[in-house]
């Protein structure tokens, strides 16, 4: 049955051809983690995820090399990963989006075809970028939530006020307690960043101020 099939060498034959595949799909790599970072909506994107996007473009490569047009080769490798157990949880959609998309680049550069990795990197990259950028299809400003404590005696106000009207197109008081044991207030505040890219400008502008502690930010992921 599989004498018919197409006869497809895909093992490189030189050492230069295999390091060509590697430094295509690490290039492709690289420009899709660097893609991911400019299209992340969130407080902060994981450094690691973004090396592991890279990472898995190259080996991804390798397998294919390994594998070649063995069949049996192929086989191994599936048994092989099916006892492996993943147990990180990918909580975004986006993220799988992006291990696919370093996934297929890393195939198509593995198996020598780097006209196609790098017009694929590059085409869907640039409709990645567009529908992050696009307002009828991105979310519209997410609802974060603020807590930190401060002091309870004297008015604090206006020193974290102007903080948060300098970063926050919309901020409420949802709910103020009393730190028990402590001359303390617990106050959370709903609001919403005029750039949410500077939300770690606005943490540690908070951090500055004396009587602020235990400041913490939230948002729900699944908010569309």
């Amino acid at each position: 049955m599989f004498d018919n099939l197409p006869s497809i060498n895909l093992f490189p034959a030189t050492v230069s051809e295999i390091f060509l595949n590697i430094a295509v799909a690490l290039l492709c790599g690289l420009f899709i983690a660097r893609l991911y970072k400019a299209t992340y909506r969130g407080t902060g994107y994981s450094v690691a995820f973004t090396n592991s996007i890279v990472m898995l473009a190259m080996i991804t490569s390798v397998v294919i090399m390994v594998i070649g047009n063995n069949l049996a080769r192929a086989f191994g490798l599936v048994g092989a990963l099916s006892i492996i157990r993943f147990r990180t949880a990918i909580k975004d959609t986006q993220d799988i989006v992006f291990i696919f998309f370093g996934l297929a680049m890393g195939l198509a550069s593995g198996a020598g075809f780097h006209k196609i990795a790098i017009v694929g990197t590059l085409t869907v990259g640039a409709i990645l970028y567009l529908l992050s950028k696009s307002p009828l299809l991105t979310a519209r400003h997410k609802e974060y939530l603020l807590q930190f404590a401060c002091s309870s005696t004297g008015d604090d106000t206006a020193h974290y006020m102007p903080i948060i009207e300098k970063y926050c197109r919309h901020h409420k008081v949802i709910n103020v307690k009393s730190i028990e044991g402590h001359d303390q207030l617990e106050l959370s505040y709903y609001i919403r960043f005029k750039d949410e890219s500077k939300s770690d400008d606005f943490i540690r502008e908070l951090k500055k101020l004396n009587m602020i502690k235990d400041i913490n930010l939230y948002f729900d992921e699944e908010e569309v």
